[in-house]
């Protein structure tokens, strides 16, 4: 028995095969006419994307330029208003420059002759503070020109300080002088 049911499993599993195998040549034969087909459409559609493409393009620029014209015509004029308004505005503020130059030109002017003027007056006060210390070192060394020479007079004659009062070696035969003739003079240091 079990023998008929292998052999009833093995015709039964056949059966199965040969019907698959029929499927699978079915399917092949369909695949294989879906691939000519598609091959088929893959030359058409170049061929029609053109046409359609050059249908569309042919349309294309007059529905273009109308959209353009129509579109763009109002954001150019108010272009336009917006430029002229910016070129009214820029020669405005040109000529506000151009007097701010001219004032600054003015004021640089000023400067350079209060510069002048402040390094003139300098010069001068320095010529006249110069002259005042000229003349105030002139009287200084005509007075210190006596000094000294009453200096070198006491250097060489015979004095000396006797209890805080200055004496002299008096020269008794010498000339005298003064009004009262009082004075004589001094013996020279030996």
């Amino acid at each position: 028995m079990q023998q008929d049911e292998l052999m009833g499993l093995v015709s039964k599993t056949a059966a199965l095969m040969e019907q698959f195998e029929r499927r699978c040549e079915e399917i092949e034969q369909h695949q294989r006419a879906v691939y000519q087909q598609l091959q088929q459409l893959a030359q058409q559609v170049p061929g029609v994307v053109r046409q359609s493409a050059d249908e569309s393009l042919r349309n294309l620029p007059g529905a273009v330029m109308g959209k353009l014209e129509s579109g763009l015509s109002q954001p150019v004029g108010a272009y336009e208003r917006r430029l002229q308004d910016a070129g009214g505005l820029l020669q405005e503020g040109s000529q506000s420059l151009a007097a701010q130059l001219k004032r600054m030109e003015w004021l640089h002017k000023q400067l350079i002759w209060k510069v002048v003027g402040a390094a003139l007056g300098s010069v001068l006060l320095l010529l006249a503070g110069g002259g005042w210390l000229l003349w105030q070192y002139r009287n200084d060394i005509n007075e210190n020109r006596v000094t000294a020479d009453l200096l070198r007079a006491y250097n060489q004659a015979d004095v000396t300080l006797c209890d805080g009062r200055l004496c002299a070696n008096v020269d008794t035969k010498g000339k005298t002088f003064g009004d009262k003739k009082q004075y004589r003079p001094v013996q020279a240091r030996p």
